[in-house]
């Protein structure tokens, strides 16, 4: 899967690396994955850039916006999970805790960013998500080295840095919603890591999860607001930023490891926030670039850290 963001991401689309004789030569099976790479980071970045832009400007509420994202998304991904001859016909392992997690992920996702920048809120949700996932490998028996110790350290006290209280500090609680949405997905991931259709799968967790977004629709009816272009810009990040860039994210991952794909994903937040100055006209401030460096440099490190656990291992 979004994903957006995840160590170990490279599973839950298949076997990472995973290459066939009648792929290709390898310079053009490269540059495919390159490209598509690019694609689907770029994807993830405007999702933070479209929610942003709609649910700043108030031309959507945060609830509308995630029902008409997730109702496009399942739409985009049935219509290209249909229309692909390589479908699988197999049952999906879906259920209702798959797609509770997807409509957290993706409501506190909705409604952290009517206080957070695109840049800022990209940041704590890549943090949180990354976290989770290492979280998880510890918690099943991998033991830390040290670069991984100094890397977690370090990601953690730029994400502390960063919420902490001072004049240009996020809103806690928009920081608050959006860790939660990481770890969300995190979780999701995880839970999804081997299938064999992922594509299907994930539509179908989409389509579950609009019972859930119905639901949240309901109870805050009150606050009900669409515009013609909220919803164009919800459209456009459910089918577009969100349904073909998992399509696209897929593709790469079947020449990317977990470690690469968790790295390449570390760029994220900073195509955010360029995207933010430019299209949004946001500000990048001192204390957001010192807490880019020090989680996106902290979690690269603890990457590289446990990559050359791996190694070491596999030698010995």
């Amino acid at each position: 899967m979004s994903f957006e963001g995840t160590v170990g991401a490279g599973s839950a689309g298949g076997t990472p690396g995973a290459r066939s004789a009648s792929s290709g030569s390898r310079p053009s099976r490269l540059l495919r994955t390159a490209v598509y790479t690019v694609l689907a980071l770029t994807a993830f970045a405007a999702n933070s850039i479209l929610c942003r832009k709609a649910l700043g400007s108030g031309a959507i509420d945060a609830g509308s916006f995630t029902a008409v994202r997730l109702g496009s998304g399942a739409a985009m991904l049935i219509a290209i999970r249909a229309a692909s001859a390589a479908r699988k016909a197999a049952p999906h392992r879906v259920g209702w805790i798959s797609a509770a997690l997807l409509f957290s992920y993706a409501t506190a996702f909705s409604f952290a960013y009517v206080n957070l920048s695109a840049g800022t809120g990209a940041l704590v949700l890549f943090g949180a998500v990354q976290a989770t996932m290492i979280a998880a490998a510890l918690g099943s028996g991998e033991r830390i080295v040290p670069l991984e110790g100094i890397g977690l350290a370090l990601a953690v006290a730029g994400l502390v840095y960063l919420v902490s209280p001072g004049l240009t500090a996020p809103s806690p609680l928009g920081s608050a919603l959006m860790a939660i949405a990481g770890i969300s997905w995190g979780i999701y991931t995880l839970r999804g890591r081997g299938t064999a259709d992922p594509v299907g799968e994930t539509a179908h967790n989409f389509v579950r999860s609009l019972a859930f977004a119905v639901g949240v629709g309901l109870l805050a009816i009150r606050g009900l607001h669409l515009s013609p272009w909220g919803v164009v810009l919800a459209v456009l990040s459910g089918a577009l930023a969100s349904g073909v860039g998992y399509i696209l994210w897929y593709a790469a991952l079947q020449d990317l490891t977990s470690i690469r794909a968790a790295a390449v994903q570390l760029s994220v937040p900073v195509l955010a926030a360029i995207g933010g100055v430019l299209l949004l006209s946001e500000t990048v401030s001192l204390r957001l670039a010192i807490a880019s460096v020090l989680v996106l440099g902290g979690v690269g490190l603890a990457i590289g850290g446990r990559g050359r656990r791996r190694r070491e291992g596999a030698r010995g």
